[in-house]
This record gives structure tokens, C-alpha cells and sequence, in this order.
């Protein structure tokens, strides 16, 4: 059964995982599940997680990306049609710097609908990681 209860971000302080397991499960057990399709599932699982979270400002995106071991994220550039966000912390410059291959596009998901909730207008983000700087930056895109 389906829980439709939004959780709250102080909620997630109450759980507790090793970096180690998330990233064997994130990047080693889920594309092997989910095959060629993975970009796109990853993708789709994280609007469909964003849409699980009492989101209301651009605040509350960051305490869960914090709080979920996600990174550091921040707004750095704001136009009419594009929001612009970089995600640093140690912890990335770990997973990039890591023998796994790893991506963002949970994250991307994600944050798009998160995004999409606060502005009320249709979003989508694509993330580009830049390895040299240990840094990934997500575009946020408005669809008129």
C-alpha cells in the first residue's frame, strides 16, 4: 500500500545509512536492475521521491539534499526561463573522485520537481558534472 502522508525534512533526521551501502546500492545494484533504461528511471524515481516531501522554498531543497547525503546545493544564477544550481561537498568530490561510475540523475528528478512545486511552473534539469573541479551543475529549465 501506498502512503500519500507528505513527510516532513525533520523526519529524515531520524534515519540513519552508511555512504558506503547507499552508493553500492545507487550505482551498482540499481542499473543493473534497471538496465538501459537507467537514466530515465533514476530520473522519474526522483520527481516521484520529491512528490513524497513537505517542499516549500528552496530552503527545504537544500536541507534535503544535505540531509540525505546528497551534497551541498546552491543557487547561482536565476533567469526568466533557467534556474542555475551547483552541488559541492566533500562527499562529491568522494563519489567523482571513486572507482564507481556515478551520476546525478536521481538528483536531477528531483530537484526538477521540486522546483516545479515551489514556482508552479513545469520543469525539467539536466545535470553536468565536472570532474576536474569535483563539482556537478544542474539546469533547471521552464516549459512554457
Amino acid at each position: 500500500m501506498v502512503s500519500t502522508k507528505l513527510l516532513k525534512i525533520d523526519d529524515l533526521k531520524q534515519l540513519h545509512a552508511s555512504g558506503a551501502g547507499y552508493d553500492m546500492i545507487r550505482y551498482i545494484g540499481l542499473p543493473d536492475i534497471l538496465g538501459k533504461e537507467r537514466d530515465t528511471m533514476l530520473y522519474f524515481m526522483g520527481k516521484s521521491l520529491a512528490r513524497k516531501f513537505e517542499i516549500e522554498t528552496l530552503e527545504d531543497i537544500y536541507s534535503i539534499f544535505s540531509i540525505l547525503g546528497w551534497g551541498r546545493l546552491e543557487l547561482v544564477k536565476e533567469k526568466k526561463k533557467q534556474l542555475t544550481f551547483h552541488l559541492l561537498d566533500d562527499s562529491i568530490v568522494l563519489r567523482l573522485k571513486g572507482p564507481l561510475d556515478v551520476d546525478f540523475r536521481l538528483e536531477a528528478g528531483f530537484l526538477a520537481e521540486a522546483v516545479q512545486r515551489i514556482t508552479e511552473r513545469e520543469c525539467e534539469c539536466q545535470e553536468e558534472i565536472h570532474k576536474r573541479i569535483h563539482q556537478v551543475k544542474f539546469d533547471c529549465f521552464y516549459i512554457e
